[in-house]
């Protein structure tokens, strides 16, 4: 590699004449940019506040992937991954490239992945100065050497450009289209920049099991001072984030990770936080992260101030902070740890069923995987009034191209080589479900984390759940031990079982559509459906 000069890159690749482009500005100059086109305004901690316009969150039903030689049989396409044609893909990005030919553009040239070994450099192209610090802030960055050959991959992001439905093979005039031929993600119509990152995530789904049989994870993931890496798998409220900020532990990320033969490395170089009724006290890290090169979306001011109102969602629920992860004090820089020795599955039972923690055999942590529950409660999202039941496979059902077996298949496989430790841990609900029961406190969760991490949890004895047939400790320090059997918190045990067996019974319906494709020893991991007790 060699320094490259500022002026930018060619981008004759593309067809796109660099008169208006700024290339590589820093954090400095993106934000002086998006101040004067008029993208934000200056929150009074010193990050960059911006509104993403009529998208403040994904669409996933305008995401495409161009179907060929590469994908036809690879792809697990459904209502997940949509087919476009390539000649469709090629319409489109004349459109865009001539859309962006005399505007001022933005050009910064990244990677994703920091263990070395699996690097992707990556060119981000976007109509905006704000997209171009949400690259900078979650990809990781080059120094002063730059790369002199052309990027693996290619993404345009211009939210002022809009697709023809009838034209253009899309479902409406936003779109996101990854193109694993050609290696591009063309994303327009929307200013959300989740897409930029979970399009690239989405292609280290499937580059990463099919090329290095490495396996792609939707978690969050921390380390001890001894070496000892753990991960956290969960969907949204379930903990993810909060769980792995741990001031014992380094961070190496709180999002995307790959789990490769020698150990677990970040895709990432920063955090894209969610910010709704973030306090200091609750979570100061993210709190104190909010700071001069941070990026602010789509939240609302405390009237008359720049103060931001974490509690006012007028514009969403989904606001959100992204910034690099040096801004978190004990971030492990480069962002690369051995291979896990524990990992925890987190849901969020609204329906007071499963243990507060228990431990898995390889069978039911590859099911637990494949199967990803929680439970929305009221409130979480529009329409929502009762306690739903929720499955995302691999904890990341939207973000994978493959099937979710295949992700689950190479979980198995490194556990069994590794004998890692697996342990489902409910955030959820306790004595009964939501509106009934209590929220497990979550400084039972913490000391049940730690008990696990520390050992404590190998030398207990243990109970197996009658219907789900998980290990569940009939003792942990600092957690009382009437908690850990999740029926004996209840007043009407009969209750409990007739709930067992109705959250039993969604998981086998769930597991319906992977059993064709699943071998014996994920479907002797089901749970133990009985006659429903009267």
């Amino acid at each position: 590699m060699s320094k490259v000069c500022l002026s930018g890159p060619d981008l004759s690749y593309l067809n796109l004449q660099a008169d208006g482009m700024k290339y590589q500005l820093n954090p400095a100059e993106l934000i002086e940019e998006a101040l004067r086109n008029q993208e934000g305004t200056l929150a009074d901690s010193g990050a960059l506040a911006i509104d993403t316009g009529k998208f403040t969150g994904r669409s996933p039903k305008d995401r495409f992937i161009v179907a060929d030689e590469v994908t036809d049989d690879a792809v697990w396409w459904g209502d997940i991954n949509i087919k476009i044609s390539p000649d469709k893909f090629d319409q489109l990005l004349s459109k865009m490239t001539a859309y962006l030919n005399g505007k001022k553009f933005y050009v910064r040239d990244a990677y994703a992945c920091a263990d070395s070994n699996y690097k992707i450099g990556i060119r981000v192209i976007t109509e905006t100065a704000y997209q171009s610090l949400f690259a900078n802030n979650l990809f990781l960055r080059y120094g002063d050497e730059l790369p002199t050959d052309l990027p693996e991959w290619t993404i345009i992001a211009a939210p002022g450009f809009l697709a023809n439905p009838k034209v253009d093979g899309t479902r409406q005039d936003n779109f996101s289209i990854l193109n694993f031929s050609r290696k591009m993600i063309l994303i327009g119509g929307t200013g959300y920049t989740g897409e930029i990152k979970k399009g690239i995530f989405s292609v280290l789904n499937f580059v990463l099991p099919v090329e290095k049989q490495t396996l792609s994870m939707h978690c969050s993931a921390n380390v001890g001072v001894d070496g000892d890496t753990a991960i956290f798998f969960g969907l949204s409220g379930t903990g993810k984030t909060t769980l792995s900020a741990d001031p014992e532990r380094a961070l190496i990320g709180d999002d995307e990770h790959g789990w490769s033969p020698e150990g677990v490395f970040n895709f990432e170089g920063g955090c894209y936080a969610k910010c709704v009724d973030l306090t200091v006290e609750k979570e100061p890290q993210i709190f104190n992260a909010i700071k001069f090169g941070a990026l602010l979306e789509n939240i609302n001011y405390i009237p008359g101030t720049r103060e931001v109102d974490f509690s006012n969602i007028e514009k969403t629920e989904n606001t959100r902070v992204a910034y690099p992860i040096d801004y978190i004090s004990n971030a492990l820089v480069p962002s690369v740890a051995g291979v896990p020795r524990n990992i925890f599955f987190l849901t969020a039972d609204a329906f007071g069923v499963l243990p507060p923690i228990s431990k898995l055999n390889t069978a039911q942590a590859m099911f637990h995987f494949i199967s990803g529950y929680t439970a929305k409660v009221a409130g979480t999202e529009a329409g929502v009034t009762e306690p739903q039941v929720t499955f995302s496979a691999c904890f990341g059902k939207a973000f994978l191209p493959l099937h979710p077996m295949q992700y689950a298949e190479l979980l198995g496989r490194n556990m069994k080589e590794h004998q890692v430790n697996v342990w489902l841990v409910n955030t959820g609900w306790s004595g009964g479900g939501y509106g009934v029961g209590q929220r497990i406190a979550l400084k039972y969760t913490r000391a049940m984390i730690a008990a696990a991490l520390e050992g404590h949890l190998a030398a207990v004895d243990y109970q197996t759940h009658s219907v789900f047939g998980l290990k569940m400790p009939v003792s942990c320090p600092n957690v009382p031990n009437e908690m850990l059997n999740p029926g004996s918190t209840w007043p009407d045990l009969k209750a409990y079982e007739r709930k067992a067996n109705e959250l039993a019974q969604a998981f086998a319906a769930n597991f319906a559509q992977f059993d064709a494709y699943a071998n014996d020893e994920i479907r002797s991991a089901m749970p133990k459906i009985a006659e429903i007790v009267r």
